[in-house]
């Protein structure tokens, strides 16, 4: 199964200067409790922006360049090297970023883990894809408030 976790402002804001914008603690437990023990797949600026594999995790890194090579990671070269491992199969993995990436794999995603923060971010220069969220039903799996900033984490999982 493949899956989508990612947390966004009111405008789908996701980054800038090739990292995240908010920072929200809860946050990053959440992903980090949700994608642990699973295979986290990335492009190649989103894998360099974490400085280091994640633990406990499988990570697939999707990008054009033919001569990129990281210890610890399998890097791939299109979608397809991802969609025929997981799209039939009852292990969920999941796209991490970036933007592109996003877009790419969003066809194939039967759930997305999507963080709604309330604040913009007017000079963001990346962003979640649009949509149709009355194709999901949606869950609220909890509420945030942190810094003076309210989010919440929803599960969306395709009808």
């Amino acid at each position: 199964m493949i899956s989508m976790i990612a947390a966004v402002g009111k405008n789908r804001e996701l980054g800038k200067n090739n990292d995240l914008i908010w920072s929200l603690s809860e946050d990053k437990k959440f992903f980090r409790s949700t994608t642990l023990s699973h295979t986290v797949v990335m492009g190649r600026k989103t894998f360099e922006s974490l400085g280091g594999l994640l633990p406990k995790r499988r990570h697939v890194v999707l990008t054009s360049n033919k001569s990129f090579h990281a210890d610890g990671v399998d890097v791939v070269h299109g979608v397809s090297d991802v969609t025929d491992e997981f799209a039939a199969s009852e292990e969920e993995c999941f796209i991490i970023g970036g933007g592109e990436i996003y877009t790419l794999f969003l066809p194939y995603a039967e759930r997305i883990y999507l963080t709604e923060i309330d604040d913009v971010c007017p000079d963001a220069e990346v962003f979640f894809p649009e949509f149709d969220k009355s194709r999901y039903s949606k869950k609220l799996i909890s509420e945030i408030e942190e810094n003076g900033i309210h989010a919440e984490i929803k599960l969306y999982t395709r009808i």
